[in-house]
């Protein structure tokens, strides 16, 4: 079964130049909604495995990749392919949104 990857400043411009969808969804240990979304994330990289790259980034750990996509609020959850920003969701979304929004980019 496959596990969302821990995603930092440090790997995400590598990570995110993939020609496959990359799911990221930005969080904080204490957001709620984040807490809420955290296992849906975790289904979608099972679901996805081979086919999409599901990440999750902790904000508080890593401020620069937040800092310039200007994300306010979280749960953000974005969709890359090839290095650039395809989808954006905010906020706490049914899982088929988020299966949407990734099948979307295949």
């Amino acid at each position: 079964m496959g596990k969302a990857i821990e995603i930092t400043d440090a790997n995400f411009a590598d990570i995110i130049n993939s020609d496959i969808p990359v799911l990221v969804d930005f969080w904080a240990e204490w957001c709620g909604p984040c807490k809420m979304i955290g296992p849906v994330v975790e289904e979608l990289a099972g679901q996805y495995e081979g086919k999409a790259i599901i990440g999750k980034m902790d904000v508080d750990m890593n401020s620069q990749v937040p800092g310039q996509f200007g994300i306010r609020s979280i749960p953000t959850l974005m969709v890359f392919k090839n290095g650039q920003m395809v989808d954006k969701v905010v906020g706490a979304v049914p899982k088929a949104v988020l299966e949407q929004k990734i099948s979307a980019h295949f």
